[in-house]
């Protein structure tokens, strides 16, 4: 059974195009994905991820058990609002799922984490939570718009009131409060986002929901679907979850190396498998590419390097650079010629650094070939 969130009338009567994500009826688009896309990368636009899960910590040693269960350190929040992208690992050091930690206060945290690993994450969580004393709580009773683009806090900041307005002004990067929003609504605001521009993620009660997307619209936010979602998180160079990792690829390897702290004294969940294969070598390096003939970079197609075979993660057209691009994991060493094998035809691709798109522009030697 699919299932839905309390936007899926409201997306009907948009006209959107609904698929199953993950189990759940999301639109995907509500006309053209691609100028949802520009519309992100131009001004503002919006999406629902009320299917995101989010859980709520609390306890007394809620700090010492999230430094045990994630590879970055929760020690670097220390002002109520701060957030963390981390991820979740196995023994092995595989990723079980990568997450928002918030810190809200000392004996509180909130944990934002996909919506397809909802299950195995709150099974692992709460098995892990119990040495802690740790209570775990699901909040079902939220929704979540993210608004995204380079006008999208202007268009947020013009619905609140005054007070609500000024505290939201000042909130960094990475950062999040809890404030009062337009008709007395209760907001949680963080200024994160999954798309490379500047923005917010609003968690609102699941009953406040409709009016806020409501709100949004008339305020000139254009509706944006998963399509658009993705293409602009992979120009953005944004992993996603069961595409780019999973739980048999450590973060080593999935170009995440920026999420581990292996700080003194933190024995987290995972350690030492990342250690050992840090100090044997990593095997596989996950890679941008290119494709600047026509054709499409897909999900699954031979990377041939001079090292060996490597696949597409994650491939798509990019409308902002209008070409091909896609996360590749390919054997470590000098690449050498590289090639992606599209229907039987061995095609040159350039490899690159990623993200290939940042604040709405193309990054240098991206798009010049």
């Amino acid at each position: 059974m699919t299932d839905k969130t309390v936007l899926n009338a409201t997306h009907r009567e948009l006209g959107a195009r609904m698929v199953d994500f993950g189990g759940w009826d999301m639109p995907i688009s509500y006309g053209s994905q691609i100028e949802e896309h520009h519309a992100v990368r131009q001004g503002a636009g919006m999406f629902d991820v009320s299917h995101m899960t989010v859980v709520d910590l609390t306890g007394e040693r809620t700090r010492d058990f999230l430094r045990k269960l994630v590879a970055n350190n929760v020690d670097k929040l220390t002002k109520s609002g701060k957030a963390l992208y981390t991820c979740m690992l196995n023994e092995e050091g595989g990723v079980i799922d990568d997450l928002i930690v918030y810190f809200l206060r000392e004996d509180f945290f909130r944990l934002v984490v996909n919506a397809a690993t909802r299950e195995k994450d709150l099974k692992w969580i709460e098995k892990q939570a119990t040495a802690f004393g740790v209570a775990v709580r699901e909040r079902p009773e939220f929704g979540m718009i993210a608004v995204q683009g380079p006008t999208a806090r202007e268009k947020v900041l013009g619905l609140l009131p005054e007070e609500t307005r000024v505290r939201v002004e000042k909130l960094g990067k990475f950062a999040a409060a809890e404030v009062e929003g337009p008709d007395g609504m209760p907001l949680f605001i963080a200024r994160t986002g999954y798309t490379g521009e500047d923005g917010f993620e609003i968690v609102v009660p699941e009953s406040r929901t409709v009016d806020l997307w409501k709100a949004l619209h008339a305020a000139g936010v254009v509706p944006a679907g998963l399509g658009a979602r993705d293409t602009l998180r992979l120009e953005a160079g944004m992993n996603l979850y069961g595409q780019d990792m999973d739980d048999t690829v450590t973060p080593w390897e999935a170009a995440l190396a920026w999420t581990i702290s292996l700080d003194e004294g933190r024995d987290f969940i995972g350690r030492q498998a990342l250690e050992k294969q840090k100090a044997s070598g990593v095997p596989r390096v996950m890679v941008g590419l290119v494709l600047d003939e026509k054709g499409v970079l897909r999900h699954g197609q031979k990377v041939l390097t001079a090292n060996g075979e490597g696949e597409i993660l994650s491939g798509s057209f990019a409308p902002t650079l209008n070409r091909a691009v896609a996360f590749a994991r390919i054997p470590v060493g000098e690449p050498g010629d590289v090639r992606v094998d599209i229907r039987g035809k061995e095609v040159p691709v350039r490899v690159v650094k990623f993200p290939f798109v940042r604040d709405g522009k193309p990054q240098p030697g991206i798009a010049d070939a």
